[in-house]
């Protein structure tokens, strides 16, 4: 029989990760061209949003990287994600003959370029695709025929590296009876190459990237604590918050330089790398509130993050005979020091939350009131995230209530 440590994590492990290619470094775009013909890819698609795909500082250097093997601009993505967007792109794709995707901007934007390769790799109709995903909440990844992605984040939430995409359907754009939230999960979808030019995150405006950083930097907390991290994520996630710290830190203080987004822009590929695995991810109690508070209320994924996460991580502390790694998340924050590392890691992040100048109380975003928490509650502990919690986690409705009151 395995051991298990002092946490009551398996000391044993198997770490299966296929990681992208890595530009990384201010102008990198300069070098699209050459990338594409490293991955043997001849023509693209960019898929972006209206906004970067008419901000000239954003989609002027993606345009001249990629030369003579732009084929086409399809800037039609929108924050929710749509399946119809997505059929759309399928058929920008075709009638472009492009044979890769350049996925440019936001989370949103990543999502649909990935469900657009998926789509893209059969010939299924509109209404085939919507049944499948009214009864499934996800459409089937196929074998074989998948678009080649690469990825070019403008924001710092960390979808880029990534091997699952969000996607929803409504009735006024798909044949669906009803709103509908799901999302699709597969090894082979991971982008061919992840591309980060921190002269294009600065292009972003400061409160969209402090959302963004909020929801990024949670994930580096996560991964150290949830129950499936290894010494590899450990290493990694660490590293990447310590860097997050000193860069987000610089931000809140008003350093908007190129220097201070760059060292932004490492940690959150430090933070993500390795957490997005076959079959599971690192994400785990704050991604789950996330979820739970942006699905039910129209309270931006960031703000949900900034709100909630220094009570659900104080909540994690005071359970018995569980060790959300106050240890390890005080040496990354910079914090060790503190007689209490558990109170310190709260004031470290609150303070970082609060130099974002994101909202600290749920009752200020456009979230839920007092008598909905029950629902959100139990929205909470449905989520598949839940199953990463800190091991010996065993939440209750009445306790993830106690959560929210505590952020209201």
């Amino acid at each position: 029989m395995t051991p298990f440590d002092a946490s009551g994590r398996d000391p044993a492990f198997r770490f299966d990760y296929q990681p992208p290619t890595i530009r990384f470094g201010t102008g990198c775009v300069d070098d699209l061209a050459a990338e594409l013909e490293a991955q043997g890819l001849e023509r693209a698609l960019v898929v972006c949003g209206s906004t970067v795909g008419s901000t000239p500082d954003v989609i002027d250097p993606v345009r001249e990287g990629l030369g003579d093997r732009l084929a086409d601009v399809f800037d039609e993505t929108t924050p929710e994600k749509r399946l119809a967007t997505a059929v759309e792109g399928r058929e920008r794709l075709r009638a472009a003959d492009a044979d890769t995707l350049v996925a440019l901007g936001g989370g949103s934007s990543l999502d649909v370029a990935t469900v657009i390769s998926v789509l893209a790799a059969g010939d299924r109709t509109h209404e085939d695709v919507a049944a499948e995903f009214a009864e499934t909440g996800t459409i089937a990844v196929p074998d074989e025929g998948l678009t080649p992605i690469l990825t070019i984040p403008t924001t710092l939430a960390g979808a880029d590296l990534s091997m699952v995409a969000g996607v929803t359907a409504a009735p006024d754009s798909s044949p669906v009876d009803e709103e509908i939230a799901g999302g699709i999960s597969d090894s082979d979808l991971m982008p061919a190459a992840a591309v980060y030019d921190p002269e294009l995150v600065a292009t972003t405006p400061d409160a969209i990237l402090a959302g963004s950083a909020m929801n990024g930097f949670d994930k580096g907390i996560e991964t150290l604590y949830a129950s499936n991290a290894t010494p590899i994520t450990d290493a990694t996630a660490r590293s990447g918050l310590e860097t997050l710290a000193a860069g987000l830190r610089a931000f809140g203080d008003g350093d908007r330089g190129i220097e201070t987004v760059e060292t932004i822009l490492e940690g959150i590929v430090l933070v993500q790398y390795g957490i997005s695995r076959p079959g599971e991810t690192t994400a785990s109690i704050v991604h789950a509130f996330g979820h739970a508070l942006t699905r039910t209320d129209a309270v931006q994924q960031g703000a949900a993050h900034g709100v909630v996460v220094p009570h659900v991580l104080a909540y994690c502390f005071e359970q018995s005979g569980v060790d959300a790694r106050a240890g390890m998340l005080a040496t990354a924050l910079g914090v060790d020091d503190a007689a209490d590392h558990e109170a310190a890691v709260v004031e470290a992040v609150s303070e970082i939350r609060d130099a974002l100048e994101l909202p600290a109380r749920l009752r200020d975003v456009d979230g839920p009131d007092p008598e909905e928490f029950t629902t959100v509650a139990e929205a909470v502990l449905a989520d598949p995230f839940m199953a990463n919690a800190p091991p010996g986690l065993e939440p209750t409705v009445d306790e993830i209530e106690g959560v929210l009151e505590a952020a209201w």
